[in-house]
């Protein structure tokens, strides 16, 4: 499993579990790996090792937000050559690219939602895996994931950035299932904040 422990998944699944009412009450969730080297995650802050705090929550998901995304403050330098770079290569907007980020992670490295996605374009571990995404984690590992991701999307809806953004968001299965944008509330206003994070990306970077 490229290091990573499924009893230490399983615990962190146990955590999330909780995890209304840890993030409500501001508890945290540590991830350091254990002297045999896997992946572990604690609520308790590990005492003489190296650790990192997780961050949670997919930034614009949730549906009753009080965040005005027309003018929140956007990040047009965070991980610019990073993105930039798996852009190019997988022939993505780089734009779309921000936007995606923006709305998954806050360009938090360390997010973690309650389901499970990792990193800052929130992948699934499973769908890391897939995608060669060995720590999701590291920045440059997660983009490169996620915008190979974002690219077979661009490929199978033919170009169609809200259905894009559905799939990402809801999944694929669920885009097939209700042959179009599924009737999420959550979905529905992920991809109209990725819209307005997109043409406000694109305004103030031209690419």
């Amino acid at each position: 499993m490229s290091g990573y422990s499924r009893i230490s998944w399983l615990l962190l699944a146990a955590l999330l579990s909780f995890s209304t009412i840890s993030i409500a009450s501001e508890d945290r969730v540590y991830r350091y790996h254990s002297k045999n080297g896997t992946l572990s995650f604690s609520d308790i802050e590990p005492i003489d090792t190296y650790y990192e705090e997780v961050n949670f929550g997919c930034y614009a998901c949730g549906v009753y937000s009080e965040i005005d995304w027309l003018e929140t403050k956007l990040y047009p330098n965070a991980f610019a050559d990073e993105i930039e770079e798996a852009a190019r290569y997988y022939r993505v907007d780089a734009n779309l690219v921000r936007a995606i980020i923006h709305a998954e992670s806050h360009f938090r490295v360390n997010a973690i939602s309650k389901q499970g996605a990792q990193g800052l374009m929130q992948l699934m571990p499973a769908t890391a895996r897939e995608l060669g995404v060995r720590d999701p984690f590291t920045a440059k590992q997660n983009i490169q994931g996620g915008v190979k991701h974002l690219a077979k999307l661009m490929k199978k809806y033919y170009g169609n950035i809200r259905m894009v953004s559905a799939a990402y968001n809801a999944g694929e299965g669920n885009v097939k299932k209700y042959n179009g944008i599924p009737p999420f509330e959550e979905t529905k206003v992920y991809i109209e904040r990725v819209e307005i994070l997109h043409k406000r990306y694109g305004k103030l970077i031209r690419t």
